[in-house]
């Protein structure tokens, strides 16, 4: 730059030639210079300094941008889940890109042709749920049914009545805030949609910049412990949605052989909270024995057994064969680390805590416990 040099620049020059005199193919910029020294009360007073503000842009950082980091999260959370699909049709001789393209149109096939089935029976399930609405308010006065016996010793018609009439503006509020809450579930989901498939294209790049990171003496470990990690977070994803679908299917059938009404509703919604650990299967046989209460008392305690008798088989049969060891969580840490992660991050927060706490106490157990074995 800033040619022809002139001699006055006299350090400046002789500098500029020793650069171009360092400049070669392989290091077009020169090879690297001698460390700084650590020990200097300079540098370590600047290295504090520069970390105290770090943390504060960190924390400002997260308290400002926290909407956006989590979709950035959920967004690779699913993309580690999908990376099996990926890998092993990569295995296989195909082009990364091609095999992205491969996953995500089954994924949009998939879930386009549930819905496809699923929505129009729920559409027509929910109208004949309003359509009852009548019939439900008749056996809410009628004392010889459970409903009305409920009612009767609740005052389940009055509360409502209350509610409906007290809080007229606040129902209309609210089911505004709905509509706008489902607009903002939309565009949350095209966002994560576009983030997972970049995720999924650019991942090997990204887990290579990543282990960069590492300084070279300990890379190798890092890489192990990262691919890792990595591989519970996918078996995590695709064992829950499988165990979930199978939980849908199962209630499904069940609800099918009792004649209960609203099956289809009944079942998807029983698959949806299932893949929330923990409390989720525990929320959908509550909601789904409520609803077959009104049908007839011993169905209701049958669909409890049912649903008793699943989760058992589901704990101890369906988790340890489609998992395996992929999530090696203790129960107690798992209903601990499903109630901070509802606590913190709501229902993202539950269905990610497994996962992430299976990362955690793997690399306890590889890097915290044997360091302190050792001293």
């Amino acid at each position: 730059m800033a040619q022809p040099h002139l001699d006055a620049e006299g350090a400046i020059a002789e500098a500029e030639a020793n650069a171009a005199r360092s400049s070669t193919t392989q290091q077009p910029l020169g090879p690297l210079g001698s460390p700084l020294n650590r020990r200097s009360p300079f540098l370590i007073g600047l290295s504090a300094a520069l970390g105290v503000a770090v943390v504060i842009a960190l924390v400002h950082l997260v308290t400002v941008a926290a909407g956006v980091l989590v979709l950035i999260g959920v967004a690779l959370f699913v993309a580690l889940g999908l990376e099996p699909a990926v890998s092993w049709l990569a295995r296989r001789g195909l082009r990364r890109g091609f095999a992205v393209t491969l996953v995500c149109i089954g994924f949009v096939v998939i879930v386009g042709g549930f819905l496809a089935l699923a929505v129009p029976p729920m559409i027509e399930q929910a109208a004949g749920f309003l359509g009852q609405t009548p019939r439900y308010l008749q056996l809410l006065q009628d004392r010889s049914s459970t409903i009305g016996q409920l009612d009767a010793r609740f005052g389940l018609q009055q509360h409502l009545e209350q509610a409906l009439a007290g809080n007229s503006s606040m129902l209309i509020n609210g089911v505004l805030g709905a509509g706008l809450a489902v607009l903002g579930w939309l565009g949350d989901t095209v966002v994560v949609v576009v983030l997972t498939v970049y995720f999924l294209a650019t991942l090997p790049g990204i887990r290579r910049a990543a282990y960069r990171l590492a300084p070279a003496s300990r890379r190798p470990r890092a890489v192990l412990i990262g691919d890792a990690t990595c591989v519970r977070f996918g078996g995590y994803v695709l064992g829950n949605v499988v165990i979930s679908v199978v939980a849908g299917a199962a209630t499904f059938v069940w609800l099918l052989i009792l004649g209960v009404p609203y099956a289809l509703s009944l079942a998807v919604l029983v698959a949806l909270l299932d893949l929330i650990p923990v409390v989720g299967p525990v929320m959908g046989g509550v909601l789904t024995t409520l609803v077959v209460l009104t049908v007839s008392w011993p169905l209701a305690l049958a669909t409890v057994g049912f649903f008793v008798v699943y989760q058992l088989v589901e704990d101890y049969l369906l988790t340890p064969k489609i998992m395996g060891r992929t999530v090696d969580v203790p129960a107690v840490l798992t209903v601990i680390a499903v109630l901070v992660g509802g606590a913190l991050l709501g229902v993202i927060g539950a269905l990610v805590a497994i996962p992430v706490a299976a990362a955690v106490l793997l690399v306890i157990r590889e890097i915290v416990f044997p360091r302190l074995d050792r001293t």
